[in-house]
């Protein structure tokens, strides 16, 4: 695009201890943007698989599959010309559709999995080719690494695109990549972003969340209502705006809970 010409063309180089040769990398980037392709298994139906949720907590989810599926210049429809394959399946619709909260039973979401990669490996010679180490699935539900155990090639080889990117629970730094967690209230994006600058913010940190995970009681222990600077809340009072607290704070803090993932990484991009 006329966009990536210019900033090929600039003179705005990535730098820093984290690239060998940066300029190398900056090229390397961009030659990828052109080439790279990506082919998304045909094989399923909605809602479970080419479909996810596209509001609230696992909003990303959704989102990406139909803007991915819909408009990307990256999908090919030939997969002998593609260099990555997209596992489709929706973890966050097999919950909905798959799992009983009387029974707490995960066994038919592994099935799921397990059966849609046996469909694929049957049909195709990708999997095989590779044993799976150049297809990728995605999702953003905590259960995301515990499903991915139900091929051992998936947990293995595949790259898992996950938000619960959490090395206890088998995250691969060196295959896997996280995904950061959009929480879309009502599916709409935020109307307004940004904030004043930081110098004109009232507020040094907030945090409003619930009290779980082993770090979030001892945050609430030491702040809770304790610092007028650092306002931290277990529950929000009903007199006080998230987004406002949020936009006039200089610092959003992140404290685990049940799993690493949290929107209020996102949420702080947009508030910045």
């Amino acid at each position: 695009s006329e966009f990536d010409v210019d900033l090929l063309e600039s003179k705005k180089e990535p730098f820093g201890l984290a690239y060998r040769n940066a300029a190398i990398f900056r090229r390397s980037y961009f030659e990828m943007e052109k080439r790279f392709k990506i082919f998304v298994y045909p094989e399923g139906e909605e809602p479970m698989v080419h479909s996810g949720p596209c509001k609230d907590i696992y909003a990303i989810e959704g989102r990406f599959m139909r803007e991915f599926q819909s408009k990307s210049p990256f999908v090919t429809i030939d997969p002998e010309r593609a260099h990555a394959f997209f596992l489709p399946f929706s973890l966050s619709k097999m919950v909905t559709y798959l799992f009983s909260r009387l029974s707490w039973d995960r066994t038919p979401l592994l099935h799921f999995v397990r059966d849609y990669v046996d469909v694929v490996a049957a049909n195709y010679p990708f999997w095989n080719r590779s044993q799976g180490a150049d297809h990728f699935m995605l999702t953003c539900h905590d259960w995301g690494p515990a499903v991915s155990t139900a091929h051992p090639n998936l947990k293995r080889n595949g790259i898992r695109v996950l938000c619960n990117a959490n090395t206890s629970e088998g995250f691969v730094p060196m295959k896997d990549a996280s995904l950061p967690e959009l929480n879309l209230l009502g599916g709409v994006f935020p109307a307004a972003i940004g904030g004043p600058p930081a110098d004109k913010r009232a507020h040094l940190a907030f945090f409003a969340g619930a009290n779980h995970g082993p770090v979030r009681p001892k945050l609430f222990e030491y702040w809770e209502g304790k610092d007028d600077d650092v306002l931290v809340f277990s529950k929000l009072p009903k007199k006080y705006s998230y987004h406002h607290l949020m936009k006039n704070s200089k610092y959003c803090i992140c404290p685990g809970g049940y799993e690493v993932n949290s929107p209020r990484i996102v949420e702080a991009i947009y508030n910045e």
